[in-house]
């Protein structure tokens, strides 16, 4: 069992198994619209984090459509949140943010991809690391791992914006939007959960 005092214990309504109620809508401007179904996974295994596991499928077809994993952890003492993510395109992501209330707001901090996948590249992140740039235009950087090639983009602005918000009934909503190297930032996805039993 954690102990109370653990971080993450301000995002115990969060754990559990969800499903969406009705599907989801998808939307972007170099996309035709869809509908898709998901449901999301969260639990504490004896570490002061949260594991979670979501996955989507299209509402018609049931054919999976976007899978992510991975880990949250907090700030101890603070609000501050980071979602550390594995996504099924490639895509591994660190999203950081606030904890108010029952709504966690994320924001993009950082990127990395494999050096062929498919563009366009979900691509604008806000430099954390300590790198200095010397200039606001985007940089490439291509970074050596145990045989494997990986891109890494750096750009000043968030690219992904994620927020869940736990609504008066019980419900769980997302809105999560997006920019990639060709749109500005726009709503991307929009759906609703219902804790399981």
């Amino acid at each position: 069992s954690i102990p109370p005092e653990v971080p993450v214990s301000s995002l115990d309504w969060l754990l559990g198994n969800w499903e969406s109620v009705e599907p989801g809508k998808g939307s972007y401007p170099s996309l035709k619209d869809f509908r898709y179904t998901e449901d999301l996974h969260f639990a504490q295994m004896g570490q002061p984090i949260i594991n979670f596991m979501f996955n989507a499928s299209d509402a018609e077809t049931k054919k999976i459509l976007h899978r992510e994993c991975g880990f949250i952890q907090m700030q101890t003492g603070t609000n501050r949140v980071a979602f550390i993510i594995a996504q099924n395109s490639g895509l591994v992501e660190v999203e950081e943010g606030e904890l108010v209330g029952k709504k966690l707001s994320l924001h993009t901090q950082a990127l990395a991809r494999p050096s062929f996948a498919k563009e366009p590249h979900v691509k604008e992140v806000w430099p954390q690391c300590g790198l200095s740039l010397t200039s606001h235009k985007l940089t490439h950087v291509t970074l050596a791992c145990v045989g494997c090639r990986v891109s890494l983009i750096i750009k000043k602005n968030p690219q992904v914006s994620r927020v869940f918000q736990l609504q008066p009934d019980g419900k769980l909503e997302q809105t999560l939007s997006m920019s990639t190297d060709k749109q500005p930032m726009t709503q991307h996805l929009h759906i609703t959960y219902s804790r399981l039993a």
